[in-house]
């Protein structure tokens, strides 16, 4: 049998992969927690989420190098993004928008109403996704997040508490 002519390509492999998180991910998930966050989750707070049967995803590029995961919790006719994180340099290539799509998509099958979300008032990056996405400004929590003494002398950052209405005809 001969090779594919030049008109076929193999097939590329694929840019990015969204697969359930498991307890393999972990070494690699919480090495890009504490390379992205100032104030990271514990590996224990992940391993519990795995154990609690939250939403957990990760997107691995085409190597199968972690290139961002989320974790969500779900609850009645709601779920709650709990962490969001795509690697430094994989942002601003819509891979959070991926994972956010992905998301919707989950919380359509378990036929949720509402995507809640809190975020730090200083992640004006973060903020402009989620707005652009569709998140609602709902609340403030005060003093909601640790924070470095230097910007903040309480060590406290308040969060901005967002909502995406999923009802049927919310979405596009």
């Amino acid at each position: 049998m001969s090779a594919l002519p030049a008109a076929f390509p193999e097939a590329a492999p694929p840019v990015r992969e969204l697969l359930p998180m498991a307890l393999r991910h972990l070494d690699a998930v919480f090495a890009l927690e504490t390379r992205v966050y100032g104030f990271p989750w514990t590996r224990g707070n992940f391993v519990d989420s795995l154990a609690a049967g939250h939403v957990m995803r990760v997107l691995l590029g085409p190597r199968g190098e972690l290139m961002g995961y989320f974790v969500a919790m779900e609850g009645v006719d709601e779920v709650h993004l709990l962490n969001i994180t795509v690697a430094p340099e994989r942002q601003g290539r819509g891979h959070a928008v991926f994972m956010l799509d992905a998301l919707v998509d989950v919380c359509r099958g378990l036929r949720c109403e509402h995507l809640w979300l809190e975020v730090r008032e200083t992640n004006r990056r973060a903020r402009a996704i989620y707005e652009r996405y569709g998140f609602a400004h709902v609340a403030r929590r005060p003093a909601y997040y640790p924070a470095s003494r230097d910007t903040h002398p309480s060590g406290r950052e308040d969060a901005q508490v967002m909502k995406l209405d999923l009802a049927v005809g919310a979405l596009p």
